[in-house]
């Protein structure tokens, strides 16, 4: 901006000018732009956007968006990003500036005082709608959705007044553009706004299935600090249960574990049956992956009944899911059959991410019973049924199962295309647990190759990311070192 060029002194009458002019004018752009620059300097955000703009001035979308091209033409505001605006950091001092003006305009005064509730009560709104499109119908949905003894009564108004979603693509979308911004509001009023939990609780399905990790572990310890403050049981129980399940996707299962144990024990004391069946099912997931089985075989058939008494086949799928990922402990073929029991559920409901999971789960069996061949086509379908849909944790394990198929039936080629593209996605995410697993397959395929020495520092990067998780390529990854 060239007007920065100058000493401090011109600046600020630079601006004052240019927003003189705007306040001056009869034209309703203009006088929008001036109110516009105000709720910026009243609510500081790394971008902002027309429509959190518009409620924040109380003016229609297609206003806001008219105020914010004239801010751009004033020099006042850059466009960063198609529909993404930031001001200069001399710019954001000056908004400060008349954001603590009280000369009468909308949204002077007290009103600046409640401006980031009003932010905090969009986004909420907003993600209630992103959560509509993301989770299939059933009682996942609804139970998310049920509002929870802290949580503020406008939020059912606010949400019926929010445009659905047409698509769950468009909501994803939505999620990445604000994402920035959700991040530093609740970070900084987690301390004081009752919306912080109901917030993160709604928009954690776009944070795990996009695999956004490092931002959900900073709002869903946000939550459950809030929630705490709050004496809010279960707004507490959904943030211990989520965090159980970040910490399952990074590879911490004996954490997660812990966590989900005492979302479990809240879920018990408030007598909620769906809750309890699903900390249940995680329970005997992560005792599977701890290698604690007879646990783990309790814990999901006890979830198993109380899906059938709940007449809830979508977990009932799920738990079969996991009752073969145990019994391939012992006998591949009989967790095949669960994988297949699995998957006709979620044929019968039309459900991707159930039958997207079964066909990968079987994949893995096939691998187990040392047929990579068989193995291979079910990873694919399992990539196809996914397809557009949003589910991280489901696409890497899928996409990691296929390149150690193919590895298995000497398609190096493509394997090693196809985990650069897990790496790729991984790092694009910063998920390390991912990334690890992807560079010690990649090590796998290119020390088959002959190169021992790439394969190595592979390795080495492998073991620094999967440090401190549970993964058993961990014990791998330090042989192979050994070796080399």
């Amino acid at each position: 901006m060239h007007h920065l060029e100058y000493d401090d002194l011109s600046v600020r009458r630079s601006l004052a000018v240019a927003l003189d002019a705007l306040r001056a004018s009869e034209r309703e752009a203009d006088q929008d732009a001036a109110r516009v620059l105000r709720g910026i300097g009243a609510l500081d955000l790394p971008v902002y956007g027309a429509p959190l703009l518009a409620r924040l001035s109380g003016i229609a979308e297609f206003r806001a968006e008219a105020a914010l091209d004239r801010l751009v033409d004033v020099a006042l505001l850059e466009e960063t990003a198609f529909g993404r605006y930031a001001p200069h950091d001399l710019v954001r001092d000056f908004a400060r500036e008349i954001a603590g003006e009280t000369d009468g305009e909308p949204g002077g005064g007290g009103a600046d005082i409640h401006v980031s509730e009003r932010a905090l009560r969009w986004y909420a709104g907003v993600a209630a709608r992103s959560l509509e499109a993301i989770v299939e119908p059933g009682l996942d949905r609804e139970d998310r959705s049920r509002p929870t003894a802290a949580q503020p009564a406008a939020h059912t108004v606010d949400a019926a007044a929010t445009p659905p979603f047409c698509t769950a693509r468009d909501a994803f979308a939505w999620g990445d553009l604000e994402l920035e911004n959700v991040v530093a509001l609740v970070e900084r009023y987690a301390g004081t706004s009752a919306y912080v939990p109901v917030l993160v609780r709604l928009l954690n399905p776009y944070l795990q299935r996009s695999g956004r990790v490092p931002e959900s572990e900073v709002l869903l310890r946000a939550a459950l600090g809030a929630a705490r403050r709050l004496g809010d049981e279960a707004a507490q129980a959904y943030a211990l249960g989520d965090l159980a399940g970040l910490h399952f996707m990074t590879g911490r299962a004996s954490e997660a574990l812990t966590l989900n144990d005492e979302a479990l024990a809240i879920w018990r004391r408030l007598g909620v049956l769906s809750w309890i069946r699903r900390g249940l099912n995680n329970r005997g997931m992560l005792l599977e992956g701890l290698g604690r089985h007879a646990e783990s075989s309790e814990a999901l058939l006890q979830s198993l009944e109380l899906s059938r008494e709940l007449g809830d086949p979508h977990t009932e799928a799920i738990t079969y899911s996991h009752l073969g990922n145990l019994y391939e402990h012992t006998d591949a073929r009989a967790a095949i059959d669960h994988h297949k029991r699995s998957l006709a559920i979620g044929d019968a409901m039309d459900d991707v991410i159930i039958r997207h999971s079964a066909h990968c789960n079987i994949g893995y069996a096939h691998l187990t019973l040392g047929e990579p061949a068989a193995a291979v086509p079910h990873f694919e379908e399992s990539l196809r049924i996914l397809g557009g849909h949003g589910d991280w944790h489901g696409e890497s394990q899928t996409r990691l199962g296929l390149v150690r198929a193919l590895r298995g039936v000497g398609n190096a080629e493509r394997a090693t295309r196809e985990c650069d593209l897990l790496l790729f996605r991984a790092d694009q995410r910063a998920d390390r647990y991912t990334g690890g697993l992807a560079r010690h397959q990649l090590g796998l395929l290119l020390h088959a190759q002959g190169d021992a020495r790439g394969a190595y520092e592979l390795w080495k990067s492998a073991l620094a990311a999967l440090d401190g998780t549970d993964s058993s390529v961990v014990g791998a990854l330090k042989e192979l070192l050994e070796e080399e």
